[in-house]
């Protein structure tokens, strides 16, 4: 596995390429802006994009996945307590940027469900309280999480949004991410990546 990471958008999102340095397969996850500066990079990697993956349905973090999805024919993975948030334009946060707007995914997962993308075994894994739908996606095989914006390095993400729940991430994050391998690298949806055994010695929010 190589991971590449993108800083787009106006607030600084994490977007990942998750390539299979053998298969030359391709996994984008959370394209939130720059459509066709991140195609370009697809091209310039030589890689074949197979699907994207959005850890939730902010718009830093989906606003260009249609775009990508459109333009290499693949499909977009959300969790399916998500749907609502990507269609709401209040829910999505979209209003942040001045303009309403909805976003959709072709293939809803469920909290741990095991997908095979790529050559990966991918598990879902739910961990609502930034959004009611937010999900990590976890690669067993190569211990490695994309934490969205659930888990960050020595921090949590923000709960005040609509239908946000601090109680319920604090929850999330404890049950579904903090039982993970120590080992585990953490690339969050913003900021520099982590692991999981740092975050349970240092994190206060846990």
């Amino acid at each position: 596995m190589k991971v590449n990471r993108y800083v787009v958008g106006p607030v600084q999102t994490n977007c990942y390429f998750v390539i299979n340095e053998e298969t030359k397969e391709l996994l984008i996850v959370d394209p939130g802006a720059a459509a066709e500066q991140l195609a370009q990079r697809v091209q310039a990697e030589g890689v074949k994009p197979v699907a994207v993956l959005l850890t939730h349905g902010h718009f830093d973090h989906a606003a260009a996945a249609k775009a990508l999805a459109d333009a290499f024919d693949i499909p977009i993975y959300a969790h399916e307590a998500e749907k609502e948030t990507l269609e709401n334009a209040e829910l999505n946060a979209s209003w942040m940027e001045g303009a309403a707007a909805v976003y959709h995914a072709d293939r809803f997962v469920r909290d741990e469900e095991e997908i095979s993308l790529a050559g990966f075994s991918v598990r879902v894994l739910h961990t609502p309280g930034h959004t009611v739908g937010g999900c990590c996606y976890y690669f067993p095989y190569e211990d490695v999480v994309f934490s969205g914006d659930s888990l960050f390095c020595m921090s949590i993400g923000r709960t005040d949004f609509a239908k946000g729940s601090a109680s319920e991430l604090v929850r999330s994050v404890k049950d579904k991410l903090m039982v993970l391998p120590e080992r585990t690298t953490v690339y969050p949806g913003h900021n520099e990546e982590t692991t999981i055994e740092n975050e349970r010695m240092y994190n206060p929010f846990l």
